[in-house]
C-alpha cells in the first residue's frame, strides 16, 4: 500500500526546568517529610510509573545511494527533539494555536521507577506503611528533590481529530523531549464497502503527500528517515495516520543515569561489621 502512495505521489510530483541533580550535600540530610507541613496536592496532577526501557531496538540502514537526514531539526507542530518542557509548554499553554492542552491530565508526572523504589524504602523505614501516606510521602520527596519531572504531555486539535504526544526526559538529562508521536484519524472509515475503501486510499494519499512535502522522501525504506545508521540516533518513522519522532539514545542515556545515581544514592541503614 505504502509502495502504491509514493509511486502515486512520485506522479504527481512530476506533473523544555533543568536543576543541578544530584549535587546538593543535603540528600544525604536526616529524613525531611513531613505529613503535618506537606502540602503537596495529588489532584493537580496526574501521574504514572515509569517503565522499563528497550534497549534491544532494531538495526537501522539508510537505502543504496540515500544520504541521512538532519532529524533532529524536524518538527511536529512546532515540536522537535532536545526542546525543553518550557519550550514546549510555552508553545502551547501560554498562546492560542492550531492545538491546545487535551482536557484531562494534559500534562503527566512521573518519578523514574529506580528512584521510587529508593523513595519506598525511605518511607518505610520511617514507619509509614499505610497506602495512601506512604504514596505521598514518596511523591513529596520527589518533589522536593527535582525527581518529580513532567513525563508528557498531550494535545489535540479536535476539529480534525489530530493529537500529539510528547515524551520527556527525567531531569537528569534536563527534562528533554525524546519522542514525539503524531496521529490523525486518516486510516479510519464509516464502513468496509467500495466506497469508504476508495475514501479511505485519498485521504491517506493525501497525508503522505503532506509529509513528502514537509519532510521530504524517506531515506530507509519506505516509511523511515534517519540521521545515521545507528538506531540511538534521531529518526522518524510514519505510518498509517501516524509520525513518530524518536531519539532512543537520549531515551537510553537517561535511563542509564537515574539507574546509576539512583544506587548510589541509595539511603541503605549504616551497616557496621
Amino acid at each position: 500500500m505504502i509502495k502504491k502512495i509514493l509511486f502515486l505521489i512520485s506522479i504527481c510530483s512530476m506533473a523544555v526546568y533543568s536543576p543541578a541533580l544530584f549535587a546538593d550535600d543535603d540528600f544525604y540530610d536526616e529524613y525531611e517529610y513531613d505529613d503535618t507541613t506537606d502540602d503537596l496536592s495529588f489532584d493537580e496532577f496526574a501521574t504514572v510509573d515509569s517503565g522499563d526501557i528497550d534497549v534491544n531496538t532494531e538495526s537501522v540502514s539508510l537505502d543504496y545511494g540515500r544520504t541521512p537526514v538532519d532529524v533532529k531539526h524536524f518538527d511536529i507542530a512546532g515540536v522537535m527533539l532536545g526542546m525543553d518542557y518550557d519550550e514546549v509548554y510555552n508553545l502551547f499553554f501560554n498562546r492560542s494555536g492550531l492545538y491546545a492542552p487535551r482536557a484531562k491530565n494534559s500534562v503527566v508526572y512521573t518519578i523514574n521507577k529506580e528512584w521510587k523504589y529508593n523513595l519506598d524504602y525511605e518511607c518505610r523505614q520511617n514507619n509509614i506503611f499505610i497506602p495512601e501516606k506512604l504514596e505521598k510521602c514518596i511523591y513529596s520527596l520527589a518533589k522536593n528533590r527535582g525527581l518529580l519531572y513532567v513525563s508528557e504531555i498531550h494535545l489535540e486539535r479536535g476539529f480534525t481529530d489530530e493529537t500529539i504526544d510528547v515524551y520527556f526526559t527525567s531531569n537528569a538529562t534536563d527534562n528533554l523531549v525524546w519522542k514525539v508521536v503524531y496521529s490523525n484519524d486518516v486510516n479510519n472509515t464509516e464502513g468496509d464497502s467500495e466506497k469508504f475503501e476508495n475514501i479511505r486510499e485519498k485521504k491517506i494519499l493525501t497525508f503522505w503527500q503532506g509529509v513528502i512535502d514537509k519532510y521530504g522522501v524517506p531515506n530507509s525504506g519506505e516509511d523511515k528517515w534517519l540521521s545515521s545508521e545507528n538506531a540511538y540516533d534521531p529518526m522518524m518513522q510514519a505510518y498509517y495516520g501516524q509520525l513518530v519522532l524518536i531519539d532512543n539514545g537520549l531515551n537510553t542515556t537517561d535511563s542509564s543515569l537515574n539507574i546509576q545515581q539512583a544506587r548510589e544514592n541509595f539511603q541503605a541503614k549504616p551497616y557496621a561489621f
